[in-house]
């Protein structure tokens, strides 16, 4: 007898989680698995932020933070967004929580009901339109295929509006794609959004320093839609502090202090050993940032470039973030040792099985001609993987 909630029921589980856990059991049996499925940088936490948590610890920061973060972190989040982005928040305006996903979600559950639409474009990360199912919100896809660069247009924007359009969930840097929008391509989605006063802009920012196109450009530096977005970011990616559990945002004053009640009610504040650690990253040097980005960037060159000699591949390069994202409908319909490739999750499984490089189908980000393959690895493994991947594919027939 199944006693869930409906709710329960509704909810699809992480692809991106399931996939890493399929190549951790079969590394457990003893099979040699290249992980290209997580999101996660392959570097460890600078030395400075460490020794920040240690301090922590032994001036007894073991107690309870107040819900929305400590001040002085929201302070130096406030300074971050002056100094980086142009953008004027007061610590007042910034919310911390366990992590950016938490920070999405809280907005979603703080803005969303029963019948109000979200629009999402899609490739999407996978757990937007879980999160609005959560909310029992209609999720409304704008797709963007490869020839667009992954990237919706003006026009789609304002044909995927209705009177039930209550947020768009905008991510750039993307996951899954690694498109960034330009200022230019921003401001062509603002000159629509403003005749919306309805919809606020729930813009992903947590990619903002992996980007290879010069100075990150956010939705929120456009006057007029100002005051309706909500900026969502943290410290996991761009300082290797993904298990530390920092994300934040800054909004409104009245979405805050909705997020903030909703957050009391069910995490309450984030932990605070690692609040002090994500202090000192954002006031510490951010020279280990830059370290980051100039490998990220070796990478992404390195998997393009290999990838791009994949007979059948289609590959876009992307401008931010740490991930490729192929198109694979060459190989739909062709088969090795009985196994046929119908889409891109069945081709993930096949270069899982055969490869031992574990990816991810792109069915459940919103484009299933595709797979999604993580540069977040070491050089050696990402041409290693890449080598595996050439050989499976020339394998089907």
């Amino acid at each position: 007898m199944n006693q869930l909630s409906d709710r329960l029921n509704a909810l699809s589980p992480s692809a991106t989680l399931a996939m890493a856990q399929k190549s951790n059991e079969l590394q457990a049996q003893g099979v040699d698995v290249i992980n290209l499925s997580l999101g996660e940088p392959d570097f460890n936490t600078p030395d400075h932020i460490k020794q920040a948590a240690k301090d922590a610890v032994d001036k007894n920061f073991s107690f309870y933070s107040p819900v929305p973060g400590f001040m002085p972190l929201r302070k130096a989040i406030a300074e971050k967004m002056k100094n980086e982005n142009g953008l004027d928040y007061k610590p007042e305006q910034i919310l911390c929580s366990n992590g950016a996903k938490q920070s999405v979600c809280n907005v979603i559950l703080a803005l969303i009901g029963k019948g109000d639409e979200v629009i999402i474009p899609a490739p999407y990360w996978v757990s937007y339109p879980e999160m609005v199912k959560l909310a029992d919100g209609t999720n409304v896809f704008i797709n963007a295929p490869i020839e667009q660069d992954f990237k919706i247009t003006p026009a789609q924007l304002e044909a995927a509006i209705t009177p039930k359009t209550k947020a768009i969930i905008l991510c750039s840097p993307s996951n899954p794609t690694g498109s960034v929008y330009s200022k230019e391509e921003l401001k062509g989605l603002v000159d629509v959004l403003v005749k919306y006063p309805q919809v606020v802009v729930i813009s992903d920012e947590i990619y903002e320093h992996i980007s290879y196109v010069g100075k990150h450009e956010s939705i929120a530096q456009f006057p007029e839609i100002f005051d309706r977005v909500v900026i969502v970011n943290g410290v996991a990616k761009a300082y290797a502090m993904t298990g530390w559990r920092i994300g934040f945002i800054a909004a409104p004053q009245y979405i805050i202090g909705a997020c903030n009640k909703l957050q009391g009610q069910y995490t309450s504040g984030p932990c605070s050993v690692s609040q002090k650690a994500a202090e000192a990253a954002y006031t510490g040097t951010q020279e280990p940032v830059r370290e980051m980005q100039r490998a990220f960037l070796r990478r992404r060159d390195l998997a393009v470039t290999l990838l791009q000699d994949v007979k059948g591949l289609k590959v876009s390069i992307p401008d931010g973030a740490f991930y490729v994202f192929p198109d694979c409908s060459f190989f739909f319909g062709k088969s090795f040792e009985g196994r046929t490739i119908k889409d891109g999750d069945s081709l993930a499984m096949y270069l899982l099985e055969v490869a031992h490089v574990a990816c991810v189908g792109g069915n459940d980000f919103g484009d299933s001609n595709c797979i999604r393959l993580s540069y977040a690895v070491s050089d050696e493994k990402l041409a290693e993987a890449i080598e595996r991947i050439k050989k499976a594919l020339a394998n089907l027939k």
